[in-house]
């Protein structure tokens, strides 16, 4: 569907347009519309558009990513739809491989992520394998990639799963995320949330990341050391709050 630039709801259309081609492809689970839909509504909340308090969140995240030894991007079906381009270049400026992981079983779209990954010039995408799975987890996402998440000390998680965020931080990796809910699991477990919808957050963690290497160590742990994560979602529940008044 063409959809004209003026249209109130554009950016929303079509992002909404990109998820139900994603299940077209093979790409993302039908359950993905469920899922987004959900967060769109809390982009109404917060006024479609990255607030301060998820500047503050990137700019610790990129700070955070740049100084891990190992960072290793998750994407599920609905991150690949939407930002497919974004997270090929993130991997790159990282020097870090992708490692797909979905919730709904399924071998043939993991390899369909893969390859659609690919196809946006993604160079080092990795696979769940069978063998090596993430202690304190059940469902299918316990299974992750030896040269991947298991080795991370730092997953960079967007639109993901609380189970598994928690999980991930039990097994001692910090975790960064893009949850357009606050009071998710997800976004209450994780070491750095950003409260923002993925298709502006990633562009401008990626634009934060190439200004944040010109620093070094110090500073950018500095950026780490002055975050608060419990204290940014509350401000972007207050901003909610007043939103809603």
């Amino acid at each position: 569907m063409k959809i004209p630039k003026s249209h109130p709801r554009y950016n929303s259309l079509r992002t909404r347009d990109l998820i139900v081609k994603g299940v077209e492809k093979g790409i993302t689970s039908i359950h993905g519309l469920i899922a987004h839909g959900r967060g769109e509504s809390f982009d109404y909340l917060i006024g479609e558009k990255t607030n301060d308090f998820a500047k503050i969140s990137i700019d610790s995240a990129a700070a955070l990513l740049l100084l891990a030894k190992y960072p290793v991007i998750s994407v599920n079906g609905n991150a690949a739809a939407l930002v497919p381009k974004e997270l090929a270049e993130l991997s790159k400026i990282l020097g870090c491989p992708l490692e797909v992981n979905i919730f709904h079983t399924s071998k043939l779209r993991e390899i369909k992520i893969k390859k659609y990954l690919k196809k946006f010039g993604a160079k080092n995408v990795l696979l769940p394998q069978k063998y090596t799975k993430i202690k304190f987890l059940e469902s299918n996402r316990k299974y992750t990639n030896s040269n991947g998440i298991l080795k991370a000390d730092v997953v960079f998680v967007p639109l993901e799963d609380g189970d598994r965020a928690e999980a991930l931080i039990k097994n001692g990796k910090k975790i960064i995320t893009i949850d357009l809910n606050p009071l998710s699991r997800t976004a209450q477990m994780a070491t750095i949330s950003i409260i923002d919808n993925i298709t502006r957050g990633i562009p401008l963690l990626i634009k934060t990341i190439k200004q944040y290497r010109k620093n070094n160590r110090d500073k950018l742990k500095k950026i780490i050391k002055k975050y608060n994560n419990k204290n940014n979602l509350k401000k972007s529940l207050n901003y909610i709050f007043q939103n809603l008044s």
